[in-house]
């Protein structure tokens, strides 16, 4: 089989919402030995596309969330055998994101991470109810320059500003930027809290987060 046909697969399956065919595919570029940076650009350049579709109005928020859907299958694989031969990926910067504790959605949150890793970042997504004790040790360990911390629900906005509190409290505040969103921020909220940026959609947290490390 063709490295061609294998890339222009795993393309389509983003572009057509398909995770089965995504996770498929990705199975088919490791057997043919195709490198894994290479599969999982064609994936993150499909998304990419997508997002600037949605970013443009010619899509729609469920477009992104199953074309995201359909490259992290891939996306599982392919980085699986990215560690299995110790590769190193170029990286624009190290992410910490997650949704505070309490609160328990994602979908906004998995859209970010998504982009960010489409756009070139390395991500390492905490998932949902994560404790703000948490996000500083993830900090810490990944010596990560920017953390992304998403609530959807304003009884939980609060736990944002634990977490930043608690990067003060370590010493942390000033090495790695915080950016803040969900249905549950505003942006007048997000400067109460001495958060650095609040974004309300994926695509221009993407932007934020370049912008804020000065890429």
């Amino acid at each position: 089989m063709e490295a061609s046909e294998i890339l222009h697969s795993l393309s389509r399956a983003v572009t057509e919402y398909d995770p089965e065919a995504a996770a498929r595919w990705a199975g088919q570029a490791v057997e043919q030995n195709l490198d894994p940076l290479v599969a999982l650009a064609a994936l993150t350049d499909a998304i990419r596309a997508v997002g600037d579709g949605f970013a443009c109005g010619e899509l729609w928020l469920p477009d992104l969330i199953a074309a995201a859907e359909a490259m992290s299958a891939g996306t599982a694989i392919l980085e699986a055998e990215i560690a299995r031969r110790g590769v190193r990926q170029e990286s624009l910067g190290i992410v910490v994101i997650g949704t505070v504790f309490g609160d328990i959605h994602d979908i906004g949150k998995n859209m970010v991470a998504t982009l960010l890793r489409a756009a070139g970042f390395s991500v390492h997504d905490l998932g949902i109810n994560i404790r703000a004790e948490a996000f500083v040790d993830a900090v810490i360990r990944h010596d990560a320059r920017l953390l992304a911390l998403s609530a959807l629900l304003t009884t939980t906005a609060p736990e944002q500003e634990k977490v930043i509190d608690l990067l003060k409290a370590a010493g942390l505040r000033e090495r790695v930027k915080v950016i803040v969103g969900g249905g549950g921020i505003t942006r007048s909220f997000a400067e109460s809290i001495g958060a650095d940026g609040y974004e309300p959609t994926a695509p221009g947290a993407v932007k934020l987060a370049k912008h804020l490390l000065a890429i």
